[in-house]
């Protein structure tokens, strides 16, 4: 009886492994409505706290599960929610993010540091002796997480350094056509780690470029349907 139990018991085991095993949700990240595939979009499980990235062809795989919710974010772009009601293939599309004009900054809200909130990608990028450590698909999604990571950071500072405030404090512009300079002339990670007057030389030069546009080069570009 007890063996029969327990065969019994080993052969759910399995059976539920093999299961837990097939949740994989699947999908393509698009530019909004068009056919371009973006790379490098975070996917993030929010109950699980599972995390992903898309590849070089926008395609994703991340384990989870039904009635879970899965965030999509790249720098640059309109975050998505998606509610998982089953687990079919799906396209994501994220539009281009504008500038808030509305945006605040609060000083003293806790930085982004994913070293904290993910350990665990830093800890599987290390390097070992293990070939297999160092090969193996888990740790070259964490490298690959980690180089995200990073350059996230890189694009929370500028946000911080060019911000409405600031820029509309230093050119005569508003409204739409205040996003658009943003936009156009969003500036690097290194431009805003030197001085604070370089940075104001930057936008003061940037402003004199944007005015010399003819009015239909001062626009965001819709996104392409092709």
């Amino acid at each position: 009886m007890k063996l029969r139990l327990l065969i019994t018991f080993l052969a759910v085991s399995v059976l539920f492994g093999r299961l837990q095993a097939q949740n994989v949700f699947k999908g393509t990240v698009f530019e909004g409505k068009s056919s371009r595939k973006l790379a490098d979009v975070f996917v993030r499980d929010v109950n699980s706290k599972e995390i992903s990235l898309t590849d070089k062809s926008g395609n994703f795989s991340i384990r989870t599960v039904i009635n879970h919710t899965l965030i999509f974010s790249s720098p640059g772009y309109v975050s998505d929610t998606l509610y998982l009601v089953d687990l079919k293939p799906k396209r994501i599309e994220l539009g281009l993010q504008g500038i808030n004009l509305n945006q605040v900054n609060i000083t003293g809200s806790k930085a982004f540091n994913p070293r904290e909130e993910y350990p665990e990608v830093y800890e599987l990028s290390k390097f070992a002796l293990s070939p297999s450590r160092i090969f193996g698909k888990e740790a070259r999604d964490a490298r690959r997480l980690k180089r995200y990571f990073s350059r996230e950071v890189e694009e929370r500072q500028i946000d911080s350094a060019f911000n409405v405030l600031y820029v509309s404090s230093l050119v005569p512009l508003k409204g739409q056509e205040l996003e658009n300079f943003m936009t156009i002339y969003r500036p690097s990670y290194a431009q805003i780690k030197g001085p604070r007057s370089s940075l104001t030389l930057y936008i003061n030069d940037a402003y004199k470029k944007f005015m010399a546009l003819p009015p239909e080069k001062r626009t965001i570009q819709p996104l392409s349907a092709n």
